[in-house]
């Protein structure tokens, strides 16, 4: 046990309890030098048995005041949602058994189940995990136009996993996060380190919002509640995930598709659901009871295919994309959060991975995303745009024809080519 206690007015912890060191006169030692200026700091004896200067008094806190009554009620809600335990009896979605539902949960029948518990405290107790800044800002901050219209397309860079895509005249946005941090509670977990790319009172008129999946760094209720208020957008989600956006807010105009599901967005665009290597959680209890999907989004512009996350595995599900719903324009994918690989491997492509991806997508450009914002995982801030570098050359593509973006930048698509 150590004794941190100063005769300098701080309130310090002794054991398991905090002392408060007062004058006679009953002010806070230290509230003014020259009440202090001559004492010495206690010396600590045992069993916790303390010796004060004279002229000083000790005053045990109240141990259980109200306020530190509601306190401890709210961290342990917090705790709790952390754990899963509010998500133990969740039930998103009630269906028919299919090929990837088997009645409660869902599966990825070409796919790998999530990491066991034990693998997930492996990694936590046995990590190396780099040392990130406390801020990265991006030099660049986008205001966008309120329309693009006809076969143009736009793409401004918020940040992570959240873009917005411009085209057709709609205004469309995917896995949007403006939240401070990726989490069940406000006070820990992942923080951004850099602002969103485009401040939400810049954004144009949303007309729609696609969330892949349910993990907090891509489905974040309290932007989609600020989305519902300010733009009235509708949110096009897999199965399942309606029912955690509408159990947080229920303006929020959710609909949710199975994977092979078509959905009309506005004249000459549609988007499809279809299968990725990846999971679903909110907490620890309710592992794939919300399903995931890759989009592809049909456009006046082109098909995009866009992956929020994904293993590659054996390169099984960007065969059948391409083979089913190809030849594709463009192709956003991840590149990011992927240490440690026996951990990630399953669930995150590295920037190598990334680029067989893309070369088995066979689409004419690509986009990276996935990086930057929020460190998930174990590699340092710069790894995955250096790695991404290396990967690109050692696949022969050029930077202009796969890029990445910082937040805050756009980049205007070039028109298809003919040949």
């Amino acid at each position: 046990m150590r004794c941190r206690a100063l005769a300098a007015g701080f309130v310090k912890p002794v054991g398991d309890l905090n002392l408060q060191l007062f004058s006679r006169a009953g002010g806070k030692l230290g509230a003014a030098p020259r009440e202090v200026k001559d004492l010495q700091p206690l010396r600590c004896v045992t069993k916790l048995r303390f010796q004060p200067v004279p002229g000083m008094t000790l005053r045990m806190p109240r141990l259980f005041s109200r306020r530190r009554l509601f306190a401890g009620l709210a961290a342990l809600g917090g705790i709790a949602s952390v754990f899963g335990l509010r998500a133990a009896t969740a039930r998103y979605y009630d269906g028919p058994v299919s090929d990837h539902f088997d009645g409660t949960r869902f599966f990825d029948p070409n796919g790998s189940p999530p990491k066991s518990f034990a693998d997930l405290w492996r990694w936590y107790t046995s990590r190396e995990k780099e040392q990130w800044p406390e801020w990265a800002p991006s030099p660049y901050s986008d205001r966008p136009p309120p329309r693009v219209e006809g076969p143009a397309l736009r793409i401004s860079y918020v940040g992570h996993a959240s873009l917005l895509i411009q085209t057709a005249g709609l205004n469309i946005l995917v896995d949007p996060v403006w939240s401070q941090r990726v989490s069940p509670v406000s006070f820990a977990g992942p923080k951004r380190v850099n602002d969103p790319g485009i401040a939400f009172e810049a954004l144009p008129p949303i007309d729609v919002v696609l969330v892949s999946h349910c993990h907090y760094d891509h489905l974040d209720v309290d932007t989609l509640s600020r989305l519902a208020a300010a733009h009235r957008p509708r949110v096009v989600t897999p199965l399942g995930n309606d029912t955690i956006m509408r159990d947080h807010d229920a303006a929020i105009r959710a609909e949710a598709h199975d994977w092979g599901d078509r959905i009309e967005l506005g004249p000459g665009v549609a988007v499809t659901l279809a299968p990725m290597r990846h999971w679903s959680a909110r907490g620890l209890t309710d592992r794939n009871k919300a399903l995931w999907a890759a989009f592809i989004i049909e456009t006046p512009a082109g098909r995009i295919y866009h992956v929020g996350d994904s293993g590659y595995g054996d390169g099984q599900h960007f065969r059948d994309a391409r083979d089913r719903y190809g030849p594709f324009r463009l192709a956003i994918l991840p590149f990011g959060a992927y240490e440690p690989r026996w951990f990630m491997r399953d669930q995150h492509m590295n920037p190598e991975e990334a680029m067989q991806a893309f070369t088995t997508l066979g689409a004419e450009l690509g986009l990276g995303h996935h990086y930057g914002t929020f460190q998930l995982t174990d590699e340092a801030i710069d790894a995955p745009a250096r790695a991404l570098d290396t990967a690109r050359v050692n696949a022969s593509i050029e930077p202009e024809r796969f890029r990445r973006l910082e937040p805050g930048q756009f980049w205007d698509v070039p028109a298809i080519r003919i040949t």
